[in-house]
Protein backbone atom coordinates (compact mmCIF):
# COMPACT_ATOMS: atom_id res chain seq x y z
CA UNK A 1 0.00 0.00 0.00
CA UNK A 2 2.75 2.55 0.64
CA UNK A 3 4.89 3.57 -1.75
CA UNK A 4 8.49 4.25 -0.48
CA UNK A 5 11.04 6.22 -1.58
CA UNK A 6 13.68 3.77 -1.71
CA UNK A 7 13.54 0.06 -1.73
CA UNK A 8 12.89 -2.04 1.73
CA UNK A 9 14.86 -4.89 2.88
CA UNK A 10 13.39 -6.88 5.46
CA UNK A 11 16.67 -7.63 7.43
CA UNK A 12 15.00 -10.87 9.09
CA UNK A 13 14.67 -14.89 8.09
CA UNK A 14 11.70 -14.94 10.61
CA UNK A 15 8.58 -16.45 7.90
CA UNK A 16 6.42 -14.91 10.27
CA UNK A 17 8.03 -11.63 9.98
CA UNK A 18 7.54 -11.89 6.36
CA UNK A 19 4.40 -13.05 6.18
CA UNK A 20 3.81 -9.94 8.17
CA UNK A 21 4.92 -8.00 6.16
CA UNK A 22 3.42 -9.11 2.92
CA UNK A 23 0.02 -8.97 4.68
CA UNK A 24 0.38 -5.42 5.21
CA UNK A 25 1.11 -4.57 1.89
CA UNK A 26 4.37 -3.83 1.63
CA UNK A 27 7.09 -4.77 -0.97
CA UNK A 28 10.14 -5.92 0.05
CA UNK A 29 13.09 -8.01 -0.41
CA UNK A 30 15.37 -9.87 2.21
CA UNK A 31 17.96 -10.17 3.34
CA UNK A 32 20.53 -11.34 6.53
CA UNK A 33 23.87 -10.60 7.61
CA UNK A 34 24.99 -12.47 10.67
CA UNK A 35 24.95 -10.62 13.86
CA UNK A 36 26.19 -12.01 17.73
CA UNK A 37 22.94 -11.63 19.16
CA UNK A 38 24.75 -10.65 23.05
CA UNK A 39 24.18 -7.93 24.99
CA UNK A 40 26.00 -6.42 28.12
CA UNK A 41 24.77 -8.59 31.18
CA UNK A 42 24.10 -5.64 32.93
CA UNK A 43 21.74 -4.10 31.08
CA UNK A 44 18.22 -4.05 31.85
CA UNK A 45 15.70 -6.73 30.15
CA UNK A 46 13.87 -3.65 28.88
CA UNK A 47 16.27 -2.77 26.25
CA UNK A 48 17.33 -6.00 24.87
CA UNK A 49 15.26 -5.89 22.10
CA UNK A 50 15.86 -2.42 21.00
CA UNK A 51 19.58 -2.97 21.44
CA UNK A 52 20.04 -6.10 19.09
CA UNK A 53 17.79 -4.67 16.66
CA UNK A 54 20.10 -1.83 16.02
CA UNK A 55 22.94 -4.39 16.24
CA UNK A 56 20.86 -5.98 13.34
CA UNK A 57 21.10 -2.55 11.42
CA UNK A 58 24.72 -2.23 12.24
CA UNK A 59 25.94 -4.91 9.77
CA UNK A 60 23.98 -2.90 7.20
CA UNK A 61 26.13 0.63 7.57
CA UNK A 62 28.95 0.01 5.60
CA UNK A 63 27.35 -0.39 2.71
CA UNK A 64 23.79 0.97 2.80
CA UNK A 65 23.14 2.83 -0.39
CA UNK A 66 19.85 3.97 -1.13
CA UNK A 67 17.40 1.25 0.54
CA UNK A 68 15.70 1.22 3.93
CA UNK A 69 16.39 -1.74 6.19
CA UNK A 70 14.20 -3.10 8.71
CA UNK A 71 15.03 -5.22 11.69
CA UNK A 72 13.58 -6.78 14.52
CA UNK A 73 14.42 -8.76 17.75
CA UNK A 74 11.89 -10.22 19.93
CA UNK A 75 12.28 -11.02 23.86
CA UNK A 76 10.13 -12.63 26.27
CA UNK A 77 10.54 -11.77 29.95
CA UNK A 78 9.65 -13.33 32.86
CA UNK A 79 9.87 -11.48 36.35
CA UNK A 80 12.77 -9.19 34.81
CA UNK A 81 14.49 -12.26 33.38
CA UNK A 82 14.91 -13.31 29.49
CA UNK A 83 14.10 -16.20 27.95
CA UNK A 84 15.58 -16.65 25.10
CA UNK A 85 15.80 -19.43 22.06
CA UNK A 86 15.30 -23.00 23.95
CA UNK A 87 18.83 -24.55 23.43
CA UNK A 88 16.61 -28.57 23.20
CA UNK A 89 13.74 -29.80 23.98
CA UNK A 90 14.33 -30.26 27.48
CA UNK A 91 15.51 -26.19 27.57
CA UNK A 92 11.74 -25.23 25.79
CA UNK A 93 10.06 -27.88 28.84
CA UNK A 94 11.75 -25.60 31.36
CA UNK A 95 10.38 -22.09 29.53
CA UNK A 96 6.93 -23.15 29.21
CA UNK A 97 6.68 -24.96 32.43
CA UNK A 98 7.85 -21.26 33.85
CA UNK A 99 5.30 -19.63 31.83
CA UNK A 100 2.02 -21.20 32.86
CA UNK A 101 -0.13 -20.27 34.62
CA UNK A 102 1.77 -16.21 34.39
CA UNK A 103 2.13 -13.35 33.20
CA UNK A 104 4.77 -11.94 31.10
CA UNK A 105 6.04 -9.44 28.47
CA UNK A 106 6.91 -9.79 25.24
CA UNK A 107 9.38 -6.73 23.51
CA UNK A 108 9.75 -6.21 20.13
CA UNK A 109 12.46 -3.77 18.94
CA UNK A 110 12.48 -2.57 15.54
CA UNK A 111 15.36 -0.79 14.21
CA UNK A 112 14.89 1.30 10.61
CA UNK A 113 17.70 2.13 8.49
CA UNK A 114 17.63 4.42 6.18
CA UNK A 115 19.35 7.18 3.98
CA UNK A 116 19.40 10.33 6.09
CA UNK A 117 18.64 14.29 4.38
CA UNK A 118 22.59 15.04 5.06
CA UNK A 119 23.21 11.77 2.99
CA UNK A 120 24.36 9.90 6.06
CA UNK A 121 23.09 6.83 7.29
CA UNK A 122 20.24 7.96 9.70
CA UNK A 123 19.08 5.23 12.64
CA UNK A 124 15.85 5.00 14.21
CA UNK A 125 13.95 2.14 16.57
CA UNK A 126 11.52 1.81 19.05
CA UNK A 127 10.16 -1.20 21.11
CA UNK A 128 6.38 -1.84 21.34
CA UNK A 129 5.85 -4.28 24.71
CA UNK A 130 2.44 -6.70 24.66
CA UNK A 131 1.69 -8.52 28.02
CA UNK A 132 0.89 -11.96 27.67
CA UNK A 133 -1.23 -13.83 30.13
CA UNK A 134 -0.96 -17.71 29.53
CA UNK A 135 -3.94 -20.64 31.26
CA UNK A 136 -1.93 -23.25 32.94
CA UNK A 137 -0.24 -25.56 30.97
CA UNK A 138 -0.43 -29.34 31.26
CA UNK A 139 2.73 -31.38 30.81
CA UNK A 140 1.16 -33.03 27.68
CA UNK A 141 0.15 -29.98 26.31
CA UNK A 142 3.84 -28.72 26.61
CA UNK A 143 5.17 -32.32 25.34
CA UNK A 144 2.54 -32.55 22.55
CA UNK A 145 3.28 -28.98 21.69
CA UNK A 146 6.91 -29.39 21.64
CA UNK A 147 7.34 -32.49 19.50
CA UNK A 148 4.37 -30.78 17.12
CA UNK A 149 5.62 -27.56 16.72
CA UNK A 150 9.49 -27.23 17.63
CA UNK A 151 9.68 -24.06 18.73
CA UNK A 152 13.16 -24.45 18.93
CA UNK A 153 13.75 -20.73 17.14
CA UNK A 154 11.48 -18.81 19.35
CA UNK A 155 11.82 -16.82 22.30
CA UNK A 156 9.99 -18.16 25.03
CA UNK A 157 9.67 -21.61 23.09
CA UNK A 158 6.57 -20.54 22.11
CA UNK A 159 4.60 -18.79 18.91
CA UNK A 160 1.42 -16.99 19.63
CA UNK A 161 0.04 -18.61 16.36
CA UNK A 162 0.72 -21.88 17.19
CA UNK A 163 -0.94 -24.90 19.54
CA UNK A 164 0.37 -23.87 22.53
CA UNK A 165 -0.82 -19.67 21.86
CA UNK A 166 -4.03 -20.62 20.68
CA UNK A 167 -5.25 -23.09 23.51
CA UNK A 168 -2.83 -21.17 26.13
CA UNK A 169 -3.43 -17.46 25.80
CA UNK A 170 -6.19 -16.02 27.65
CA UNK A 171 -5.18 -12.43 27.45
CA UNK A 172 -2.85 -9.94 26.04
CA UNK A 173 -2.69 -5.90 26.59
CA UNK A 174 -0.93 -4.87 23.41
CA UNK A 175 -0.57 -5.50 19.90
CA UNK A 176 -0.64 -9.14 19.06
CA UNK A 177 1.84 -8.93 15.92
CA UNK A 178 4.21 -7.64 18.68
CA UNK A 179 4.07 -11.24 20.34
CA UNK A 180 4.33 -12.92 16.91
CA UNK A 181 7.40 -10.85 16.16
CA UNK A 182 6.41 -7.73 14.67
CA UNK A 183 4.76 -4.61 15.60
CA UNK A 184 3.44 -3.85 12.14
CA UNK A 185 0.80 -1.08 13.33
CA UNK A 186 4.11 1.06 14.34
CA UNK A 187 6.21 0.03 11.77
CA UNK A 188 3.68 1.05 8.98
CA UNK A 189 3.60 4.74 10.94
CA UNK A 190 7.42 4.60 11.17
CA UNK A 191 8.11 3.83 7.54
CA UNK A 192 5.24 6.11 6.15
CA UNK A 193 7.97 8.57 6.91
CA UNK A 194 9.80 7.49 3.82
CA UNK A 195 6.76 7.48 1.21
Amino acid sequence: MLTLRYPLVLASGSPRRKQLMTDAGFSFTIETRPTDEIFPETMPANEVAEYLARQKADQFMPDLGNRIILCADTVVILDDHIMNKPQDEADAQRMLRALSGQTHRVRTGVAILAPGTNGEPQLDSFTDETRVQFAPLTDSEIAYYIKECKPFDKAGSYGAQDFIGLVGIERLEGSFYTVMGLPTHRVYQALKLFS
